[in-house]
């Protein structure tokens, strides 16, 4: 369809098995969305791509752990381990993606002082990646999303295409969560209500 994008969210070495911030069979994505990449158009993919020392790292913050939540300017933010820091493996596409056919590669959360989830905005929701613009200039109203983690960064995505306007769509079967005191359901409700559908 000429109006339909795929858009692959953070298929990371760092978010697959052995990687900083494994999501549990993360890896298991892969020759899904390799098979609905060869069934769209249009392919745009999403890299986490962090610079060392990142605000969002527990490293950066004396006596905090991974997962423990601080309040930032823009509200609050969960620590991470560090992963996907620029240039690193950790951050290179998983190994046996097939992501050539991506006409946009979008690279978030590169700016220190801030973490970025969603494909569209950073976690303040007013930072924009660009993506809008683009998917707006293609002439592409509808999106289909797979990739890590459901419910952080796809679920994020998907409330943010609707926000702008998109319909949107979250493969589930191509997805894998983190499922961090219960955000699993809670995001998958947030998508509902929000009008997004849940394939």
């Amino acid at each position: 369809m000429a109006d339909e994008a795929l858009i692959v969210i953070d298929v990371q070495n760092d978010f697959c098995p052995g990687g900083a911030l494994a999501v549990e069979a993360g890896d298991e994505v892969v020759p899904v969305i390799n098979r609905l990449i060869q069934r769209f158009d249009h392919v745009v993919l999403t890299q986490d791509w962090h610079p060392a020392g990142h605000s969002s790292f527990a490293s950066s913050h004396p006596g905090k752990a991974p997962f423990e939540t601080i309040e930032m300017p823009y509200g609050e933010q969960t620590l991470w381990p560090d992963h996907c820091v620029q240039g690193t493996k950790g951050a290179a596409f998983r190994e046996g993606l097939e992501w050539t056919k991506a006409e946009l590669v979008i690279r978030k959360g590169f700016r220190k002082e801030i973490d970025s989830y969603s494909a569209f905005f950073e976690n303040d929701h007013e930072t924009p990646t660009g993506l809008t613009g683009y998917l707006r200039e293609r002439g592409i109203a509808r999106v289909t999303f797979a990739g890590l983690a459901t419910d952080f960064c796809v679920a994020f995505s998907a409330l943010d295409a609707r926000r702008q306007g998109f319909e949107a769509t979250v493969i589930l079967g191509a997805c894998r969560g983190i499922d961090l005191g219960g955000s699993m359901a809670a995001m998958t409700q947030r998508m509902r209500e929000a009008g997004a559908g849940l394939a």
